[in-house]
Parts: structure tokens; sequence; C-alpha cells
């Protein structure tokens, strides 16, 4: 498996931007996403667990901010809290108080900007 392979170059940032891990294709495991191109298989994918996700997409979103995300302000807040929703961060255990840890407010809040779309 070679880095400057088009292929998996052009994989890379999508697999980077879910946490996840390229691996060569008979290093891949049952629950690895194994890729091919052209007949043959490139490279395997090792997804990331839930949990693990949400702490990457928070890193994500804290990189593109520019700064923590416990620094914004509250419409930025509870923008953040309508996108983290959307990508499914609740559906994961302890997803709410890994949100409001990175946001640096209480549980509570969360569940308002939650609720508050919704009435």
């Amino acid at each position: 498996m070679s880095a400057d392979e088009p292929f998996i170059s052009a994989v890379k940032p999508l697999v980077d931007a879910m946490g996840g891990e390229l691996l060569p294709p008979d290093e891949a495991g049952p629950d690895d996403v194994v890729l091919a191109w052209e007949g043959a298989d490139v490279v395997a994918v090792r997804l990331p667990q839930l949990a693990d996700s949400l702490d990457h997409i928070l890193a994500a979103m804290e990189r593109k901010q520019g700064k923590p995300l416990s620094d914004l302000d509250r419409k930025a807040k509870q923008e953040v809290v309508r996108i983290l929703e959307a990508r499914g961060a609740f559906s994961v255990r302890h997803g709410v108080e890994t949100v409001a840890s990175a946001l640096g407010v209480s549980r509570f809040t969360v569940y308002n900007y939650l609720n508050r779309d919704k009435t």
C-alpha cells in the first residue's frame, strides 16, 4: 500500500475526516471496509468506534472555528449543537455529556439547545 497511489490519495482526506485508519487490504479485519479499484483490492479502511468519531468530529469543528468550542458565543454553540444533532452525535452513549463538556456548558443547556429548534 503506497501512500502516493492516486486512489489512496483520493480517499485519504475522507478517511481522515471520519477518524478512520488506512490499512493494507491483507490486514483487514471482519469489520473493516476493503476498497477495490479496477478489480484489485487497494486499501482497507478501519472505521472508528462511534464514541471516537464524536471526539474526532468535535476536534475538527474546533479546528474549523480556530478556537476552543467553549470560547464560542451562545449562537455559535447552538449552531454546533444543531450540526452535531444532524450528524447523529446524540445517539452515541454519553453524547450529550461529551458535547456539553466540549462547549463548556451544562447538559441541561445542550438539551435546551436541542429543544429550541423543536418548538
